[in-house]
């Protein structure tokens, strides 16, 4: 059992899939990637148990191995090996002997027969969506999930999918985005469910921004992504999302319109003496000028103006810098809207040219 591949090969599959590889396991052969050849074609595979990740690899070698391998002892060999050059991996006994040029290494392997699997899976339903739209729709909506709340189904993100459209949400109670695509999905009848946060985050690296095509396949209790080479699979919460529609704000009758990186800046300026902890900010809105204070312990201030579009009466709104800050770095639009309806109020930001993207954000007492 002796296989030949080029290191760019094997490199890049690995740096795919060694996220589901946890740093601290609680067995030690999930510290290891399952490696399988047999006719041409090499297979990957890693698992933290809730994750799954597999990349196919086309070889030339048509011998059969089968073993696992310390992750990322291997990927940092590959790493550190010259470009172009070619790699040879061989069993022998119970260690894996790697070769390349004049370089050798011989890793501890254990069983293949040992390497854990999710369970079988039955898929009741899929389709399919081009990669960009759901990576898009990932990376504006993940910042908002929890981390390690109490509330489980809060650390992870809504997939909702309908006739018309892909939503997801995202929400730590604090703040929530919302993300949506309005192009019809062929599936047969609506769906919620909620993907857990390491999931959510492992699949928006894996996806391209290209127009190749995604293979969604959901069942009870998992969701695979299949691309061209990689296949994605993860467990789902177990937990109800809460009513989001509830939190979105409909009566804001004020409405806010600033230049988006303009703002960013001078949030990022006063957030450097705001409170450590709470981060709190305040906004000072009358005529065509948007005041913003901030003050900490240490009896320090700052406060700036800027020139906004505003034509209501006069407000003052505290909120958390660090989530308005999240917002303006993920939307792309030149212009925001932000709508306001009084001090104790949430706001909706939302591009000023479309409402794909949502976010909610509460108000702080100052």
């Amino acid at each position: 059992m002796n296989i030949i591949i080029k290191r760019e090969s094997l490199l890049d599959p690995l740096q795919h899939i060694i996220g589901a590889v946890e740093r601290k396991q609680t067995k030690a052969i999930l510290g290891h990637v399952l490696v399988k050849s047999s006719a041409g074609n090499m297979v990957l595979k890693a698992t933290d148990l809730e994750i799954e990740l597999l990349a196919n690899i086309q070889i030339d070698t048509p011998d059969e191995l089968e073993t696992t391998l310390p992750a990322r002892k291997l990927l940092d060999i590959c790493k550190a090996l010259p470009e172009g050059c070619d790699i040879n991996l061989k069993i022998e006994n119970n260690s894996v002997v790697l070769t390349s040029g004049r370089s050798r290494f011989q890793l501890s392997s254990l069983p293949a027969s040992e390497f854990p699997g999710l369970d079988d899976i039955n898929f009741y339903s899929e389709f399919e969506v081009p990669q960009k739209t759901l990576k898009l729709l990932i990376e504006k909506t993940a910042f908002a999930m929890a981390q390690q709340d109490v509330r489980y189904y809060l650390n992870g993100m809504l997939l909702e999918i309908n006739r018309e459209g892909i939503r997801l949400v995202a929400t730590d109670g604090h703040r929530l985005a919302l993300s949506e695509n309005k192009q019809a999905v062929n599936i047969n009848s609506d769906k919620q469910l909620i993907i857990p946060r390491k999931g959510v985050l492992e699949l928006s690296r894996l996806l391209t921004s290209s127009d190749q095509a995604a293979k969604v396949m959901l069942s009870q209790n998992h969701i695979r992504v299949e691309t061209e080479n990689l296949i994605f699979t993860s467990k789902l919460i177990d937990g109800k999302f809460p009513d989001y529609n509830r939190v979105i704000p409909i009566d804001g009758n004020k409405v806010l319109s600033v230049d988006r990186e303009s703002f960013r800046q001078c949030l990022q300026r006063i957030s450097i003496l705001s409170n450590e902890k709470y981060r709190g900010i305040l906004l000072s809105l009358e005529g065509n000028t948007l005041t913003i204070q901030a003050n900490n312990p240490d009896q320090e201030e700052a406060q700036e103006e800027m020139t906004v579009e505003y034509a209501e009466e006069k407000i003052n709104i505290g909120f958390n810098v660090t989530y308005l800050l999240d917002v303006l770095s993920v939307l792309g639009s030149n212009k925001v809207n932000v709508k306001l309806k009084d001090a104790n109020s949430s706001c909706i930001i939302t591009a000023a040219d479309t409402d794909q993207f949502q976010y909610v954000v509460m108000p702080m007492r100052l």
